[in-house]
């Protein structure tokens, strides 16, 4: 049975990081990936993660300055990862998910999850 990721992007407001994860989302599928991508305001993380349980966290770079305080949060349970600003603005959502899977992989090899 596969079990579909999820991979949630925060950022400020939600606004520019839906085009993004929109990108990634069309990636993933092109590939037939079990994923599913969707983006959020950075306040209403404890909530989503809380309610959904993300595979994985992903922070826009206008975020980059939470990525302490959510890694201490959230890092036991799931990987946390900033998305570089040059990917970003890029909206490079190819590499981008590249990364969050090989995030994933690490995170579960470490036996963390």
């Amino acid at each position: 049975m596969i079990i579909m990721k999820k991979l949630y992007l925060f950022c400020s407001a939600g606004m520019s990081t839906s085009i993004l994860a929109a990108a990634i989302q069309n990636v993933a599928d092109s590939h037939n990936l079990d994923i599913e991508v969707k983006s959020f305001s950075e306040k209403d993380i404890d909530r989503i993660v809380k309610e959904y349980e993300p595979d994985c966290i992903l922070l826009g770079p206008q975020v980059k300055y939470l990525s302490n305080s959510i890694s201490k949060k959230f890092s036991s349970t799931r990987p946390v990862m900033v998305i570089s600003s040059e990917d970003y603005g890029l909206i490079n959502g190819e590499v981008i998910l590249k990364k969050a899977i090989l995030r994933m992989k690490n995170f579960e090899k470490e036996g963390r999850k």
